[in-house]
């Protein structure tokens, strides 16, 4: 049974997506403060957390960087705010998805769903193809079971969407992909994926794996196109 952490202060709210969630089948813990819900994000362990961005005693922005520190958990915002500026400040804290009240529960299980779903998911073609990346000296590996960077043998965390990003370059060293094609990557799971949180994403990404990230060596920009990966080309010219 999947574990749900509802982070809500309207206790009308986190009583009914406890109660769509728990008819789906999922077990979920309900807590009304930041601090409780930081706390449960350690003791009970989640799959998915639903995080309100109004809370009592700290901002849902805070909140959802602090959970990022600790935990690669798919995170969830739930908020009244609709602008797109929102949304882009969610995605650099740490979010996978995000989601305007009101919103329909049907809608928000079905994307609970395909988060956790998605999250868990291992395709064994790409794997082995990363595998054979490893083994070629890459600086960049992927821990599967904790779905971590290792980078230069320093694990690093990510999102979700940032870890199949960098599973998908892994898997094709020096394929440029287009912004349309990283953004079918991920579509389903980062629910508002466009091309500019296609090139968030990239940022967070240089920020985590470059030595320099305002000169990348590792994933590099194809202008008017996409990006590329050029790890193994880099390793060996610098060797």
């Amino acid at each position: 049974m999947y574990k749900v952490l509802v982070i809500e202060d309207d206790v009308m709210m986190s009583d009914m997506l406890s109660m769509y969630l728990s008819e789906e089948g999922y077990s979920v813990m309900q807590a009304y403060r930041a601090d409780e819900g930081l706390r449960l994000t350690t003791d009970f362990n989640p799959d998915l957390v639903l995080l309100d961005l109004i809370l009592p005693d700290l901002d849902g922005m805070e909140v959802c960087a602090l959970i990022r520190k600790r935990s690669n958990v798919p995170i969830m915002i739930l908020s009244m705010k609709s602008e797109v500026s929102e949304r882009v400040q969610a995605l650099k804290a740490g979010a996978d998805d995000y989601m305007c009240k009101p919103f329909s529960m049907h809608e928000m299980t079905a994307r609970v769903e395909a988060l956790i779903r998605r999250s868990n998911s291992m395709q064994t073609e790409t794997t082995q193809q990363v595998a054979a990346a490893v083994e070629d000296g890459d600086p960049i590996q992927l821990d599967f079971e904790r779905r971590l960077l290792l980078v230069r043998g320093q694990l690093v965390e990510t999102t979700f969407s940032e870890y199949e990003l960098m599973k998908l370059f892994l898997a094709h060293p020096g394929k440029v992909f287009s912004r349309e094609e990283l953004i079918n990557t991920i579509r389903g799971f980062d629910s508002f994926v466009t091309d500019r949180a296609i090139d968030v994403h990239i940022v967070n990404l240089r920020k985590k794996i470059e030595q320099n990230p305002k000169e990348p060596r590792l994933i590099r920009t194809v202008w008017g196109f996409g990006y590329k990966y050029t790890a193994q080309h880099t390793s060996r010219s610098q060797t």
